[in-house]
Order: structure tokens, then sequence, then C-alpha cells
């Protein structure tokens, strides 16, 4: 598994963020469900979110994130950026697949 943190960037208004936020939170919580998300949040400026997010290959997390409503809606765009999670608390070591 490749891991990825994704940064997304607003580009529209807080309102029109806060209008669709919760088909957002829906989308991420399937990404939860199916193993692709570990964890998701807004960052504390406002200016986007931060995702945490593991899969197949970075084509697999771009097409996953393109059905995002933020992505259809034109509320955002995302930023992939591929890690290696070689620290890590015992919490992790499932998700990470490394011991």
């Amino acid at each position: 598994m490749k891991h990825f943190l994704v940064e997304s960037t607003y580009l529209v208004s807080s309102e029109r963020i806060n209008e669709v936020r919760g088909a957002h939170r829906v989308f991420l919580q399937a990404g939860i469900d199916q193993g692709l998300v570990l964890c998701a949040g807004p960052q504390a400026s406002g200016a986007g979110g931060v995702i945490l997010v593991r899969g197949d290959s970075q084509a697999t997390i771009e097409e996953f994130f393109a059905s995002d409503p933020y992505v259809r809606e034109g509320c955002a765009r995302y930023r992939f950026v591929e890690f290696k999670p070689v620290l890590h608390a015992p919490l992790l070591a499932d998700w990470t697949g490394q011991a």
C-alpha cells in the first residue's frame, strides 16, 4: 500500500463550503469504511483540509477523490503527497502495514 497526505484548498466562500460539507463528510466516511481514509479534518486556518489516506496507487486515490462532492461542485482542489510511514504509534501498525 502507498500512503498519502492529501491537502485540499478551498476555491469558494465559506458559505458555499458549508452548503456542501455534509455531502463531503458522507463521502469521506465511505472512504473510512473502505479502508482508504484514516482521518480527515479542516485546517485550523479555514483554507482547506488535510486527509491521511492509503491505496494501491496514486491513481486509485485520485480516482476516489474525483468523486468528492467538493470536487464535483468546484469547491476544492487536492494535492497528493506520497509518504512512507517508517515511524508510527503502535495503534497504527495495522493501517501502515508495518509492525
